[in-house]
């Protein structure tokens, strides 16, 4: 009795060991799991943005040098620059724009310091020459927007369509990445990926959101949003949106037209007294000196300037009207 108890044990355990061996997991699998234990480590493998999208874990490189990637990721600021970067679709690092900055601050301080005596004219170049890069990438932005805005409703009509011949959503998000233009066939691409991943659809639809901050998206985001949690006809939904967007981009173009004019003002008034304080200092040098190396020519500019600049915010405030 006890010899077979002991033979059943062996095959059994030599069983066990032998199908422990073949099904072990792989080293693929080990570094997936470890992977997944840091993810749930760090925070349970999903982190919110301000918006409430659940986002993966990745690791953003906001610069190539080790301990300045270190410095800048506890940095609100620089995690701020990143995102301007992706919504600008620039190929700058973080440590790039801050470096170009600290660069420029200097080289406009210095040179308005070494012609002018005041300290404040150079503390005011510094400061808008440090500016001066996240200006560019704030236009940069905002003609992708534009681009975007304009090209939305035929990438609305082409998801419409695709819903009609029977095609799902996801089905016609993949098209509109595949068949779109620029910038929405990076931006719809990324959503079919992220839904791919396993990203819920509302998640994918607000991260994108996020990094494309045109309120005629936000409409179309919050219009398929409501749809899919009350229900309706969603190529309904999708024409009449299109509807609305394009008569937004229509509106746009006719204001534009009509404040065409006070633009053109504004930027005349503000860089006719420029020039002509360039042209007459050629023409006559030593004629605007008063303006430079007296006290009280100095103070005459410094009030001009700042005038100039208050009328100049004031024409923008009013030829800006919002659709």
């Amino acid at each position: 009795m006890a010899l077979t108890v002991s033979v059943f044990v062996f095959f059994a355990a030599v069983t066990f060991a032998v199908v422990m061996f073949f099904t072990r997991p792989s080293a693929s699998s080990r570094a997936v799991g470890r992977r997944l234990a840091r993810v749930r480590t760090a925070g349970q493998g999903v982190v919110h943005n301000e918006d409430g999208a659940a986002e993966f874990l990745k690791q953003t490189i906001l610069s190539e040098i080790k301990w300045l990637n270190k410095l800048l990721e506890g940095w609100g600021t620089a995690h701020k620059i990143s995102l301007l970067l992706a919504q600008a679709e620039s190929s700058w690092s973080v440590s790039t724009v801050l470096f170009a900055s600290a660069l420029l601050g200097l080289m406009g301080f210095s040179i308005v310091r070494f012609w002018i005596v005041d300290l404040i004219p150079g503390l005011i170049a510094g400061i808008l020459a440090v500016a001066l890069p996240i200006l560019v990438l704030r236009a940069k932005r905002a003609r992708r927007l534009t681009k975007f805005n304009q090209k939305l409703p035929d990438a609305l009509d082409l998801i419409a369509r695709a819903l009609r011949a029977g095609h799902s959503i996801g089905a016609a998000i993949e098209i509109v990445a595949e068949e779109g233009v620029e910038p929405l066939r990076s931006e719809f691409g990324e959503v079919y990926k992220q839904q791919n991943f396993g990203i819920p659809q509302r998640d994918a639809l607000l991260q994108l959101g996020r990094r494309v901050p045109s309120a005629d998206l936000q409409i179309v985001i919050t219009a398929m949003l409501v749809q899919k949690e009350t229900g309706g006809n969603l190529v309904d939904i999708l024409d009449r949106t299109t509807a609305v967007l394009r008569d937004r981009v229509r509106i746009q173009g006719e204001l534009r037209i009509h404040t065409a004019q006070g633009r053109l003002t504004g930027w005349i008034l503000c860089l006719l007294p420029v020039v002509m304080f360039c042209l007459i200092s050629v023409a006559n040098p030593g004629y605007t000196d008063v303006l430079i190396h007296d006290p009280v020519g100095r103070k005459l500019t410094y009030t001009g300037i700042g005038m100039m600049v208050m009328g100049g915010l004031l024409i923008r405030k009013i030829v800006r009207i919002k659709v």
